[in-house]
């Protein structure tokens, strides 16, 4: 054992845990070792090293640095509640906590957010850490500790650091990790020492993937290589304030908004995107595309933010799906309402599923608190960082979910030798070197260009967007093309910034007024806070959102050399939304509009999410009020679990009527059996449906024919061809002058995806049979075409028969939701690229699962590329304000980072069922409920 840390009793994981996992592991060992003898590797792994690396969780340790004892008491699925009496002391067993169970997740997360991943897994990761270099995500996190976060704050970092490195000292990687074994194989990485600011940079990976509509900007620019600013239009629809409710809707907005509301102004109100994208005609409307001063939307600028994209695309996520699909739902409900009395909270985010997931469960207790020991705080985490981040403390409960403000702006820019224009002059760009250190290989070393006020040039990251700018079509008001344009980006959380010091505040609120001032400290990324206590529930809006000029609404990408088109400022913390015991006793997020566009007066999006999830939450919780019920507990989870798809509502009963004949249609009889499983269907999407099935099989062909067949190649899925006109084709259709045409987009990115904004651009077009959308030539289906949409119905259950009959078998009764919606977990690194054994040891699945895109049980697919899950709920929560020790939780994954770990994965099939587990609070719940106790000792 290292000088400074001594085991002195005790041993590895206790019986409980070792009982439950023995007999898998070495099942899985023995086939593990048969595969590995015949590997070239010429490895021999044995379950001594397979168990190295897990962690002591009894008797006791000693650590140089801690100033008094501290007790790590785990349950039964090995989640950690740790008691201290100082908070030097809690926060430094928190990090040797988190590195006994996840340092190889840490590691990996240190090495994406400062650009280093080419260190740990060689040559194929230089272009990832090229971008992730620009970024400089790092770089903003040293100037954050150095310059913005408190005193107290930077305390707590280092003692979370000395906890790590406590954990780190005199370990050779087999000891920390599984993973360490297998990378051995390839090079000598060794870990390097935790750093404060290594924990400071995960909030911008966070931030990175929750970053609002920057697909949506790149993807509307795309869209105009193919599509005309009425269709762009139709694809980006006005968010329907009448039918689903915004977040705030009654009590406090703030004074600027109600003298705004008096006056009834809307001058720089939030639109949808679709007003905004007329202007990607050059015919009116702002941005890089319209007529002001700026290039046309012409092939170039389609080819640049391809090529943006796709470097885009490579960059690993951190907690969601490069920036598409994230969701989450939360609400909360007052004690007018519920069983006890006292409100109830619940919180379930989604992101991309991950293993281990991208959350941890602990709780931090002071075993009493004071001035020297503030906390007494439980929840969800991430590993890396110190704090809890969602949960609830000894007063008042709190979640998050993604506002999806519009936080990043792309811009175009002139580019000339050195320098780049701005308002006729050209300014020098700010350049810095970069070396890039890769793992067997030679080092690279790049240059990164930024502008005057920080906005790094992306275009200087791909070879691609070097090129093309120099074939840009521009009109008379823009600026010569010279050497052509290049792209680049403004984004808040390239601006140092004070979210570390919010979680610790959050984490120490005991009201309302403590939270709103905590919350205010969270700039980026800005997201929903439902808030309670005992006897109050709250919501407020914090971030640093920037304000633009009037003629730019950020939906699409503007030009960098007008300087009327810059940020001008940020919206006052004081003048964000926020709403506090509203009449109606609830409070529902679920990536909704904040606030009504009519009722506010700057803009915060363009592209909110369109409020499925969250009004279906609403018509839950006012069905239970206006039935006299009161709300519990396990109503709360239930609603968590609710599979109802609503675009099924709207589709099915026009589905049932299609009429389909056997002179028209081949193998009529056995689509008609198809089509007979929606009649009496409930609409809801559970495992076993076949209805369910059947269904999202012809919605997912819908989108094919009506859209996703007459999209640009950048948004289609990679390898699905199509015969269509060239691109700069002018009259009428030749099915003679074809070219075969690729998609270029990953299957889990691609476009129509499916979710509730193409239910909002379906709906919009019912009631025009004869709408163009509708219309399909016969080159792109299979026989025939449609012309109207009754036909193109048609086509789309007779496409979706076939192609369920290929996947599931001829017949129906062995159909089943679950059977085409499954859920792999994967390990984010080795488990996603490494050798095939590798994959077997760290990767499980699959799981069936129920629930759906814009379902509130959102375990998302991709309408586009399959009906694989890409997106879950990563956790759910229900906290009882009642009794702490009633509230309800559980994790997709389990405490462990480590594969054979009783608790890799001991809670997934819990969460596959809708279950939660008890959240144990009090001194007493977590005594009555602890497996092993390991004592840290100075």
């Amino acid at each position: 054992m290292p000088p400074n840390t001594t085991a002195t009793t005790g041993d590895k994981p206790g019986k409980s845990g070792r009982k439950k996992g023995r007999k898998a592991r070495l099942v899985v060992l023995v086939l593990v070792l048969a595969i590995i003898g015949g590997i070239a590797y010429g490895a021999y792994w044995s379950i001594s090293t397979v168990r190295a690396s897990f962690p002591q969780t009894k008797g006791s340790i000693t650590l140089d640095g801690l100033s008094g004892p501290v007790d790590v008491k785990r349950d039964g699925n090995g989640i950690p509640q740790i008691y201290a009496s100082s908070d030097e002391d809690l926060f430094m067993a928190q990090g040797y906590v988190q590195a006994q169970d996840r340092f190889y997740e840490m590691d990996v997360r240190r090495h994406m957010t400062s650009g280093r991943l080419s260190e740990m897994f060689g040559k194929d990761q230089v272009k990832d850490d090229e971008f992730l270099r620009t970024l400089g995500w790092d770089r903003v996190a040293k100037k954050e500790y150095d310059t913005k976060l408190s005193a107290s704050t930077k305390k707590y970092l280092q003692a979370y650091a000395k906890g790590v490195n406590a954990y780190l000292q005199g370990k050779d990687g087999k000891d920390i990790s599984l993973e360490y074994a297998a990378l051995g194989f390839v090079n000598d990485y060794k870990p390097a020492q935790w750093t404060p600011v290594d924990s400071v940079s995960w909030l911008k990976a966070m931030a990175w993937d929750l970053r609002g509509n920057m697909q949506d900007e790149i993807d509307r620019a795309l869209m105009t290589s193919r599509l005309g600013p009425k269709q762009i239009a139709d694809l980006y629809p006005d968010y329907p304030y009448s039918r689903n409710k915004a977040i705030v809707q009654e009590g406090q907005y703030n004074a600027l908004a109600k003298t705004f509301e008096q006056n009834g102004s809307s001058s720089t109100s939030g639109t949808s995107g679709a007003s905004s994208t007329s202007g990607t005609s050059g015919t009116s409307g702002s941005g890089a595309t319209g007529t002001s001063s700026s290039a046309s939307a012409g092939s170039a600028l389609t080819s640049q933010l391809s090529g943006l994209y796709k470097v885009l695309d490579n960059v690993p996520t951190a907690v969601g799906v490069n920036g598409q699909g994230i969701g989450s739902n939360s609400w909360v409900v007052a004690g007018d309402h519920t069983i006890t009395g006292k409100p109830l909270l619940a919180n379930d985010p989604h992101l991309s599923a991950s293993l281990p997931s991208v959350w941890y469960q602990m709780g931090l207790h002071c075993r009493t608190v004071s001035s020297k020991c503030q906390y007494d705080v439980t929840g969800y985490t991430f590993a890396g960082m110190p704090g809890v981040v969602i949960g609830h403390n000894q007063d008042i409960a709190w979640g998050m979910t993604n506002s999806g403000v519009d936080v990043t702006d792309l811009y175009l820019e002139k580019v000339s030798g050195d320098g780049y224009l701005y308002d006729g002059t050209v300014r020098p760009f700010k350049t810095r070197e970069e070396t890039i250190k890769v793992a067997g290989g030679k080092s690279k070393t790049i240059v990164v260009r930024q502008t005057a006020d920080g906005m790094p040039l992306l275009s200087d990251r791909d070879d691609e967007l070097v090129t093309v700018g120099k074939k840009a079509t521009v009109n008379t008001a823009a600026p010569d093309r010279g050497d052509g344009y290049g792209i680049a980006l403004r984004w808040t959380a390239l601006d140092p910034g004070t979210s570390m010091d919010a979680v610790f505040a959050m984490d120490r609120a005991s009201n309302w007024s403590d939270f709103r001032s905590a919350a205010a400290l969270f700039d980026v990324p800005s997201q929903n806070l439902v808030y309670a206590d005992k006897n109050n529930i709250g919501y407020t809006l914090p971030g640093k959102i920037p304000t633009r000029a009037k003629k730019d609404d950020g939906s699409i990408p503007a030009p960098g050399w007008d300087s009327s088109y810059k940020w001008t400022g940020y919206i006052p913390q004081d003048a964000l939304p926020y709403e506090y015991n509203p009449q109606r006793g609830y409070i529902v997020t679920a990536n909704q509009a904040v606030i009504d566009k009519d009722k506010y007066p700057y803009t915060l999006t363009t592209d909110w999410g369109y409020g499925t999830r969250s009004q279906r939450i609403t018509d839950l919780i006012e069905s239970k009020i206006r039935g006299g019920g009161k709300i519990s507990t396990d109503d709360m989870r239930q609603m968590q679990l609710d599979n109802s798809s609503e675009i099924a509502k709207l589709l099915v009963p026009k589905l049932l009527k299609i009429d389909i004949r056997d002179k028209d249609v081949r193998g009529a009889k056995a689509v008609r059996e198809a089509q007979d499983l929606l009649e009496g269907w409930d609409y809801t999407q559970d495992a076993d449906s076949a209805a369910a099935a059947y269904f999202n099989s012809v919605w997912r062909n819908i989108l094919k024919l009506a859209f996703g067949n007459k999209l640009p190649k950048e948004l289609r899925v990679e390898g699905q061809c199509l015969w269509v006109d060239p691109v700069n084709s002018t009259g009428p259709a030749d099915e003679t002058n074809k070219v075969r045409e690729c998609g270029e987009r990953a299957a889990d990115q691609a476009q129509p995806d499916g979710g509730d904004r193409w239910f909002e651009v379906v709906r919009n077009l019912m009631d025009d049979q004869k709408s163009d959308w509708w219309s399909t030539p016969k080159s792109l289906t299979r026989p025939g075409a449609s012309d109207n949409r009754d036909d193109l119905f048609k086509r789309a259950m007779i496409d979706a028969r076939w192609e369920l009959t290929a996947k599931l078998g001829k017949d129906i009764d062995t159909w089943s939701w679950g059977r085409l919606h499954r859920l792999f977990l994967k390990n984010q690194t080795l488990g996603t690229d490494g050798p095939a054994f590798v994959k077997y040891i760290l990767n499980r699945g699959p799981w069936k699962l129920s629930g759906g895109e814009a379902t509130v049980n959102a375990t998302g697919w991709n309408a586009a590329g399959g009906y694989g899950v890409v997106w879950v709920p990563s956790m759910r929560m229900v906290v009882n304000l009642d009794d702490l020790d009633k509230s309800k939780w559980i994790n997709l994954t389990g405490a462990s980072g480590h594969a054979y770990s009783a608790h890799y994965t001991d809670q997934t099939s819990k969460w596959v069922k809708g279950e939660l587990l008890d959240w144990n609070f009090s001194d007493k719940a977590v005594d009555e409920n602890t497996s092993d106790t390991l004592v840290l000792k100075p």
